[in-house]
């Protein structure tokens, strides 16, 4: 066990300059720091030092041929480690980045091996928080950066949640407040003329194709793959301590399969919106807004609440995919036991 080290940072405070001046010089030095992003929070390493990579899949318990994501500041740092791209490219970049979304692009081999595991191509973003992008500014080296949790576990939108998964295992943390979007970034191949939705994430397709026009989704996004381009496409992702039971169906089925679960002496806890509160029965619930943003915002730290001592089942409704209700259906899939349809 190593010591972690814990810096709280809020914007405009003196003290954030030297906090993210430590932790910008960890990863210089070959060392994993937590820093909070617009989507998550990731765990951080040197992505052109192959011995600091190694450090995110030991601390993680990640399997070595599922690829990172490398952090990068600016266009330009983007463009230092990828080869030749694909016009409409630069056209999403200059719309979508500093943003939720990935570009898988060919790499030029600036990155280390175990970031782009082993493949000829590079996962690559800008990320849309401040903190992030001052740290990443600082170290100036592209940071790769999974999310900051257990390999397989609901990601960590706070500080708290990385604590929980991670102390004893990094080097820092840097807490930068709740993260905003709440689902990892759109994963987008752009290898071939017309991109591929490998992930979908806080950019939508429609968002895309309205800049681009046509995007194509990859059939395999919900089946494994022997060599996965991107993360989140080979291993159980998401999954909470308790079994997840998704409901494709009214607030009166969800409340039917509630009260068949605790003839059975089962504690169930509802992963509910907020309008429907006064209609569900049971006592355990976790209120995830109304709104498609907030139900994204809201989701890993709600599949993180309930803990086996007090809950047996959890069970959720399914919501529209259309917009990032695709990434949340996309993720709420991956975590579930079962699905049940009325």
């Amino acid at each position: 066990m190593m010591e972690t080290i814990y810096w709280h940072v809020t914007e405009g405070h003196h003290k954030q300059t030297e906090a993210i001046k430590q932790a910008a010089q960890l990863l210089q030095q070959g060392h994993t720091v937590a820093f909070p992003t617009e989507t998550v929070y990731g765990l951080g390493a040197d992505a052109t030092n192959e011995q600091a990579v190694t450090k995110i899949f030991k601390a993680k318990g990640r399997p070595q041929d599922n690829p990172l994501i490398a952090h990068v500041a600016t266009k330009k740092q983007l463009v230092d480690i990828v080869d030749k791209y694909e016009p409409y490219v630069d056209k999403l970049i200059d719309t979508f980045s500093p943003g939720p979304i990935t570009y898988i692009l060919p790499s030029n081999g600036t990155c280390a091996a175990n970031v782009t595991a082993g493949l000829d191509t590079v996962g690559v973003r800008i990320p849309n928080h401040p903190v992030a992008l001052r740290l990443l500014q600082q170290a100036n080296i592209p940071i790769a950066a999974p999310s900051a949790n257990i390999s397989g576990k609901p990601s960590p939108t706070t500080a708290k949640h990385v604590w929980e998964d991670l102390n004893g295992k990094i080097a820092g943390i840097v807490d930068g407040g709740l993260t905003g979007v709440g689902v990892e970034s759109t994963v987008l191949d752009c290898t071939e003329h017309i991109p591929v939705i490998l992930r979908p994430g806080g950019i939508s397709l429609e968002e895309l194709e309205q800049v681009i026009g046509p995007v194509n989704i990859d059939p395999a996004l919900m089946e494994n793959q022997s060599k996965p381009k991107a993360p989140g496409m080979k291993y159980k992702h998401y999954t909470p301590d308790v079994p997840l039971w998704l409901v494709d169906g009214s607030i009166d089925t969800l409340n039917e399969i509630v009260a068949e679960a605790q003839k059975d002496g089962n504690r169930v806890a509802a992963l509910i919106r907020t309008d429907d509160v006064e209609q569900i029965k049971t006592d355990q619930y976790y209120l995830l807004g109304n709104s498609l943003q907030e139900i994204a915002q809201h989701l890993y730290d709600a599949l993180r609440t309930f803990k086996k001592e007090d809950t047996d089942i959890i069970i959720c409704q399914t919501v529209p995919e259309k917009g990032i209700g695709q990434a949340i259906m996309n993720r709420l899939k991956k975590a579930a036991h079962k699905t049940i349809s009325s």
